[in-house]
């Protein structure tokens, strides 16, 4: 096979999973599209949508030093929130926490996604199920999604021990969410994203997935079950946060 297949030319809206995935498509892409239900750009939906503006950073302890450099706040770990730091990647604890103007928030995919594909030029789109259809409809308003302008729509994944990528239900729910709404741009949708679009016909209940799924399962029987319920709500927010020049803000 050819490299030029692997970015699945010829059509409107393509779709990929993790970092490798977003790499390939950033190659050809006018735009790229991240998802990551549990729990970066469900985070990333809720502090934009309260008027903040969120650095991508991946993860790491860099976060706090990179925090201190630009005038941030530095989310930490869901179970480093304490009451004089409030702020970490939990949208419900995000959602609780007084609003600040700027804020670092780190995770190991779709943020170190989402930072990556910005060092490339490309306008990045944080998309989970709460914004689903508002990123497409934005998306159709921009004039994307044709073949000299195609949409790549990326699920982030989890990772097993060993780093290598865990193909996640949760993301491929929501950017089946986000293909739904794209799936009359003039491209058409690739093989992969029809596929990927697919799994909406398959799945009746998709909050009951989401919560039934390993990621959602591992975060609610580990004290975060309010995370998942934030994630799990469908096309209730018009937010659509577009990362240009390193910071997420609401277009």
């Amino acid at each position: 096979m050819t490299a030029a297949a692997h970015t699945q030319p010829g059509s409107g809206a393509r779709f990929e999973w993790g970092l490798a995935g977003a790499a390939e498509l950033s190659r050809v892409c006018a735009v790229l599209v991240v998802v990551d239900v549990l729990s970066f750009t469900t985070a990333v939906e809720v502090a934009v949508g309260r008027g903040t503006r969120v650095h991508p950073f991946p993860w790491g302890e860099q976060a706090a030093e990179y925090a201190r450099r630009i005038g941030a706040v530095a989310a930490v770990g869901r179970r480093s929130v304490a009451p004089e730091q409030p702020w970490s990647l939990s949208p419900a604890a995000l959602a609780a926490a007084p609003a600040v103007r700027e804020l670092v928030l780190p995770s190991p995919n779709g943020s170190a996604i989402s930072a990556a594909a910005s060092a490339t030029g490309l306008p990045v789109v944080a998309a989970c199920l709460r914004n689903a259809r508002a990123v497409g409809r934005w998306l159709h308003r921009q004039g994307y999604g044709t073949t000299h302008a195609p949409i790549g729509v990326v699920a982030a994944g989890e990772r097993w021990p060993d780093t290598s990528l865990r193909p996640a239900v949760e993301d491929q729910l929501g950017a089946a969410y986000v293909l739904d709404a794209l799936s009359r741009v003039p491209g058409g949708l690739s093989v992969e994203a029809a596929l990927a679009l697919a799994a909406l016909a398959s799945t009746p209940d998709v909050p009951a997935a989401v919560r039934g799924s390993v990621s959602g399962r591992e975060l609610a029987e580990g004290g975060f079950a309010a995370d998942v319920e934030m994630a799990v709500q469908v096309n209730v927010s018009d937010v659509v946060p577009v990362l240009r020049n390193d910071v997420f803000s609401a277009a």
